[in-house]
């Protein structure tokens, strides 16, 4: 199962790496402009189902992550949370599920 933390591992740090290549350019041309923001996000129809697709997932990912942390005694759950709502659901689930196996190996060697 070790490669299984090595993968989840990678894809956290992918998951931080590849939706910021995309986010700082774009705040070193508009800076923190949260309006334009948001209206570049919401510009179109296809761009609304993307952002209600990815707040849904939010909500249910973070959920999982309160219900099933505690179900397993993850630590440090607070991180993969505040991970989420930073970057996304593609940093904060790979992050949580690394999490997650490590406590299942330290459970299984118990």
């Amino acid at each position: 199962m070790r490669g299984l933390k090595y993968f989840f591992g990678l894809l956290s740090i992918l998951g931080i790496i590849l939706p910021y290549m995309a986010f700082i350019p774009w705040i070193g041309e508009n800076g923190f402009n949260l309006t334009m923001l948001f209206n570049e996000a919401t510009q179109n129809r296809i761009s609304a189902f993307a952002w209600l697709d990815v707040i849904i997932s939010v909500v249910v990912l973070i959920g999982f992550i309160l219900y099933e942390g505690k179900r397993i005694g993850v630590k440090y759950k607070w991180i993969p949370i505040i991970g989420t709502l930073t970057v996304g659901v593609s940093f904060g689930l790979p992050l949580f599920l690394l999490l997650r196996e490590i406590q299942m190996e330290k459970m299984k060697d118990k």
